[in-house]
């Protein structure tokens, strides 16, 4: 079943990939024009490419790459002969996209309701629907059923005030900021007073459209472009408790959780490796091709010259030259993530024909 699933998801990013690439061009490269693609650890990179053959072979157009990873030892070898560099240039003929970082957050919770852990997690909600209707084309097919028809899920707000009856939580954590954050995050991990570790993987979304309320911030003029990231949201919001709801409810977007044995999942369906997995846009990049990412660490400034693969997806990863960068887990990858804002190029590796 979940083959069939990943095929499907296949199938239809591929028409919107086919479509989307029309507005941008690859201009081919060699490998031995991209600078520090040797000085990294193909090694490493070869370990999660073949780590994530175990979903991306499904796609035609990685099986017979990723049969052949399993016979080669050299990884030097195995990428330059099976795979062309291109690197993406948009509509502007621009070489930079904006390349932000994310992580896999550690909240504080119970499974039981307390004063002290109030605020729910929730599971995929029964009432949630998925049709084909053009009533919810613009709601990414999802919806529910009201009065024998179909109307659009409710956002944030609404699912915040409990409206909807069908609403289970899986547990409770005791701060609605960092909840915020973990659905921005995608999955995470909650820790009950026992010390336990629940992981907490993706389950589904409301439908609604995301905003992002750094930019709403910008746009009331609380914070410059320049200056805003997520350490200083996160301040902001704990400082003025009297404006959370109202900013926190601009992004209408709602993120369904479920219990995994895993720790974090990609929209691929793998583990995530931090620092060689990205979040993409699947109109321009297919789930599971590698890409090499020439950008900056955003508390150093190092180069950050890397062969990733494209395992993720996000709300807010919209755009040809885009990518959110897969730091882990801990708070060295909770600053770098929050931090994260940098420029950069994205050079895709196509298996050859």
């Amino acid at each position: 079943m979940q083959h069939i699933k990943y095929l499907l998801i296949i199938l239809i990013s591929f028409f919107f990939i086919s479509c989307s690439q029309k507005d941008i061009s690859f201009e081919k490269t060699s490998f031995s024009k991209i600078d520090g693609f040797f000085d990294d650890d193909l090694n490493l990179a070869f370990e999660v490419f073949k780590k994530d053959c175990e979903k991306s072979q499904i796609n035609p157009k990685f099986t017979n790459v990723c049969k052949l990873s399993e016979t080669y030892d050299d990884a030097k070898k195995f990428f330059t002969e099976n795979f062309e560099a291109f690197t993406i240039v948009d509509r502007n003929k621009s070489k930079q996209g904006l390349i932000t970082g994310y992580y896999e957050p550690l909240l504080k919770g119970s499974f039981e309701k307390t004063l002290k852990y109030k605020y729910p997690v929730y599971a995929l909600p029964e009432d949630l629907v998925i049709s084909d209707d053009s009533k919810l084309k613009d709601y990414r097919n999802i919806g529910r059923v009201e009065n024998n028809r179909l109307t659009p899920y409710y956002k944030r707000e609404e699912i915040d005030a409990q409206i909807s009856k069908s609403l289970k939580a899986i547990l409770y954590v005791d701060n609605k900021i960092d909840l915020f954050f973990l659905q921005i995050q995608g999955s995470g991990r909650v820790e009950l007073e026992d010390k336990t570790l629940i992981n907490l993987a993706w389950a589904g979304q409301n439908g609604r459209a995301y905003r992002s309320i750094g930019k709403y911030l910008v746009e009331n003029n609380i914070f410059t472009l320049e200056e805003i990231d997520g350490i200083k949201i996160k301040e902001y919001l704990n400082e003025n408790q009297e404006k959370v709801d109202e900013i926190l409810n601009t992004n209408e977007s709602y993120i369904f959780f479920k219990i995994s044995p895993n720790i974090a999942t990609g929209a691929l369906n793998t583990v995530l490796t931090p620092k060689r997995n990205i979040a993409v846009d699947r109109r321009y990049i297919e789930l599971g091709t590698l890409v090499f990412i020439k950008t900056t660490n955003p508390i150093t400034k190092e180069p950050i010259n890397k062969l990733v693969v494209a395992a993720d997806v996000g709300g807010a990863i919209k755009g040809e030259i885009r990518a959110d960068f897969y730091w882990g887990f801990g708070e060295e990858a909770k600053l770098n993530s929050h931090k994260m804002k940098e420029y950069g190029e994205i050079i895709v590796l196509e298996p050859k024909k």
